[in-house]
């Protein structure tokens, strides 16, 4: 039976674990797809502790399967579902977990893998870069604005620097100092997290900050707002809507569409976006990759590879 790194309830990694789970087989709109690489986010660890993202409201059925996004290949193709076929190499959102052998993407929200891309990068771009690309399009900021990216040093903050970039923008990273010289090389001038980052952030942009994409919540985003002068500019993927609402702000609206994934892969292949993948680990070491990106030790993506 094919293999699953699931949470067995809400909890701490203590509720983690590997389980046989039946190949699933694919509804209405929807693609099985024979996983060959998974990507880490930090929403994945957050799931496990109860954490849901916007209009999810159900509770979840235990066992879950870690994991959103994945690249492989389609093994069988539901009712309805047109343009793909058996055989394709495909990236998308994983409807049932990544972190697996087999899994159900909607067809709708997955794309064809071109074939100069490994199927380990292809699974970084779902989630990631896509919900990247979908913030920096959201502030719609003009050529030669700053933006400030916080948890520039990140999967998601490294991708929304490079992508702010391939769209002209002055881009300013918060980071911890060891992700320093990551954000250099993403073309972003690098601010220390740390008590006094706002006054740093100034003197890095003494003409002013124009827009920020947060990436980390909490106290980090209320000085973010206190950064602009306009809070309408002012985004985040890492805090709940009601903590960026009260702020003036608003939470990235994914697009969560296919053209959105062809976009971020054609960056990809042309050199404007590297996923910047630091750490791949196989299926039977996925609580490992985990681990790596819940203790904030990933610099930039870490990546699930699972064996044919």
């Amino acid at each position: 039976m094919p293999k699953a790194y699931v949470f067995t309830r809400y909890g701490g990694p203590e509720t983690e674990a590997f389980v046989d789970v039946d190949r699933p087989s694919p509804g209405p709109g929807q693609l099985l797809v024979a996983v060959r690489a998974a990507g880490v986010n930090p929403v994945d660890w957050k799931q496990r502790t109860g954490f849901r993202r916007p209009g999810e409201h159900e509770e979840p059925a235990f066992p879950v399967v870690f994991g959103n996004e994945v690249s492989g290949v389609v093994e069988e193709i539901g009712d309805g579902v047109e343009g793909f076929a058996v055989g394709d190499e495909v990236f998308g959102t994983a409807l049932a977990g990544g972190y697996t052998e087999y899994t159900l993407v909607p067809a709708a929200i997955a794309a064809h893998k071109p074939a100069a891309l490994s199927h380990t990068v292809a699974a970084t771009l779902p989630v990631a870069a896509a919900t990247a690309y979908d913030g920096v399009r959201q502030l719609d900021l003009p050529s030669g604005a700053t933006l400030l990216v916080t948890g520039a040093g990140g999967g998601v903050g490294a991708a929304a620097v490079q992508i702010a970039r391939a769209f002209g923008l002055r881009v300013i990273g918060l980071a911890s100092e060891g992700k320093k010289d990551l954000v250099e090389s993403l073309g972003a001038v690098h601010v220390a997290a740390g008590p006094g980052w706002a006054e740093r952030a100034r003197a890095a942009a003494p003409d002013g900050i124009d827009g920020a994409y947060d990436l980390v919540g909490g106290e980090v985003l209320a000085v973010s707002a206190e950064l602009l002068t306009d809070r309408t500019k002012l985004i985040t993927a890492g805090a709940p809507e009601e903590d960026v609402r009260r702020l003036g702000g608003a939470r990235v609206a994914r697009a969560r569409n296919a053209a959105v994934l062809e976009e971020v892969a054609r960056l990809v292949l042309e050199g404007n976006l590297d996923p910047h993948i630091t750490g791949t680990f196989p299926l039977d070491r996925a609580g490992d990759a985990l681990r790596t990106v819940e203790e904030g030790h990933a610099r930039g993506k870490t990546v699930i590879e699972v064996a044919r």
